[in-house]
């Protein structure tokens, strides 16, 4: 891993302590040349972060565990060198078994009252929840978190998952219940297992260590995921479309979900999702509910608003055989810590 790379991350890092490891790093000419030695491709300084966290996590690397749980940058600054100057290959072996997995949680405000507005216009008392390109698939708990919404709270209130939202303008967001969630899919191009605790450590090993409040907020849904069994597809959000909705009962809605996962593809692969979606809603009703940036969900009203202008947009698309019909129903900033909600 070339040095330059790991100063440039380092002076962009997510956290202060992995800002602080990747200068010491990259100022590092041992472990340097450890890291070239041992792996067989380039690594991403993330990802190479996320291993030695990993590491620690598993109680394989006592010295930066124990530097990482008393804050010590300086301490563990030295024993990640130490690490990776003694241990470079166990580091590689590490950062290999999975990719970086983005973190996933605290959609559910911008989730829960778009599923349950849906649900209520189309007259559904069960719906089946896709969540497309989510790895660990947390979007699809909606119904098992406990939310208060600019003052007016909706969920289960003894959820360990609790989040609040400020909601801005002059309407309120509706506490509106959710109907039964009798099916729960995740389709992405790589899936993975909450059950299995190898990937539920790896997951923690993402997250800086240096933000417990982000380390609870994943542990409490890790939490709920695992009481609630879902269908992984491992596939393409055009390629695997109609396997998941199928998984959904007959008798139920199917209601797909994107959460700020679009933007990784492009726009010709956006167009055929939505495509897509309006040939399988000619053989079923089924909905689409997209938290995406301005612009980027096809079909989704922009309301005026400039793509990349620091929010995003909340939109219903509903397929039901006459084409699609997609309105945008809320505006949502800093991943739904805050809401603007537009529809009547």
């Amino acid at each position: 891993m070339p040095a330059d790379a790991l100063r440039r991350y380092g002076s962009a890092a997510p956290s202060a302590l992995q800002g602080h490891l990747a200068r010491a790093l990259a100022g590092s000419e041992a472990a340097v040349q450890a890291l070239g030695a041992a792996a067989p491709r380039r690594l991403r300084p993330a990802v190479l972060l996320a291993a030695l966290h990993d590491l620690a996590l598993a109680g394989r690397a006592g010295d930066l565990a124990a530097a990482l749980t008393a804050g010590d940058h300086e301490a563990a600054a030295a024993a990640a060198l130490d690490l990776l100057r003694e241990r470079a290959a166990e580091v590689v072996v590490s950062a290999s078994r999975y990719p970086l997995l983005a973190d996933e949680t605290g959609r559910h405000t911008v989730l829960h009252p778009a599923v349950a507005e849906v649900a209520r216009r189309l007259g559904a008392d069960r719906v089946g929840l896709v969540s497309l390109g989510r790895a660990a698939g947390f979007d699809l708990d909606v119904d098992r978190v406990y939310l208060d919404l600019g003052g007016r709270t909706v969920g289960e209130p003894c959820s360990p998952v609790r989040l609040t939202a400020t909601v801005v303008g002059g309407r309120p967001v509706p506490a509106t219940p959710l109907p039964a969630v009798v099916a729960r899919v995740v389709l992405a191009p790589h899936v993975v297992d909450v059950g299995d605790p190898d990937v539920t450590r790896w997951l923690r090993a993402c997250v800086p260590p240096d933000q417990p409040g982000r380390q609870a907020e994943l542990d409490a849904e890790i939490t709920v995921a695992r009481a609630a069994p879902r269908l992984l597809l491992r596939d393409d959000a055009v390629g695997g479309l109609a396997t998941a909705i199928r998984a959904v009962p007959a008798d139920a809605l199917p209601v797909l979900t994107t959460t700020w996962s679009l933007a990784r593809l492009a726009p010709a692969a956006r167009a055929r999702f939505r495509d897509r979606l309006v040939e399988l809603g000619a053989a079923r009703p089924l909905a689409w509910v997209s938290v995406e940036g301005v612009g980027v969900a096809p079909g989704v009203p922009t309301l005026g608003d400039r793509p990349a202008s620091g929010h995003s947009t909340i939109g219903l698309t509903v397929c039901d055989g006459s084409g699609a019909r997609a309105e945008a129903v809320g505006r949502c900033w800093s991943r739904g810590r805050t809401l603007s909600w537009l529809a009547g």
